[in-house]
């Protein structure tokens, strides 16, 4: 008897605690893997539209941490917490992101960097504790536009560097 429908149970729950977002930026993947890798990168394209950041600490290795304020157009201040799990130059960051160390409510993000020809397409993808969580990141957080514009950010920054190298 053949059984059709969402796959297994694993992931059908899993799909409701997930987002996923990608995006093919214009530029070599070395070169945006890079652009998530310095400190001085980051704080030029890191947030959504509107958004700024300013670092605390940064250390970007396996067990190192991200400690960062992100700032809102609206002036609130968002205490954000990042350590980095898993680095595979040029290929792919795994990341555990929350407000502050030991934050039960925590999500895990896997980027990977795929050759696309000469460009990059990139997938963060996102999965939360629990299916509530990720709701109300969508919801109240608007989790899925602020990450398309992230990575809209981090497209228009790369660029902006393949455009004055290639100025020389």
């Amino acid at each position: 008897m053949s059984k059709t429908g969402q796959g297994t149970p694993a992931q059908s729950a899993l799909a409701d605690r997930e987002i996923v977002i990608s995006r093919v930026i214009d530029a070599p993947r070395e070169l945006v893997f890079e652009a998530f890798t310095e400190v001085r990168h980051l704080s030029r394209w890191w947030g959504p539209e509107g958004f700024t950041t300013t670092t605390r600490s940064f250390e970007f290795r396996v067990g190192g941490e991200w400690d960062f304020v992100m700032h809102g157009p609206d002036r609130t201040d968002y205490q954000e917490w990042i350590t980095w799990t898993e680095i595979v130059p040029p290929e792919r960051i795994a990341l555990l992101h929350g407000e502050s160390r030991g934050d039960l409510n925590a999500f895990e993000s896997v980027l990977t960097f795929a050759p696309d020809g000469a460009a990059t397409r990139i997938e963060m993808r996102t999965v939360f504790p629990t299916k509530e969580l990720r709701d109300e990141a969508v919801e109240k957080y608007h989790a899925i536009e602020g990450g398309q514009q992230t990575l809209s950010n981090l497209a228009a920054y790369v660029s902006e560097i393949v455009r004055k190298g290639a100025e020389g």
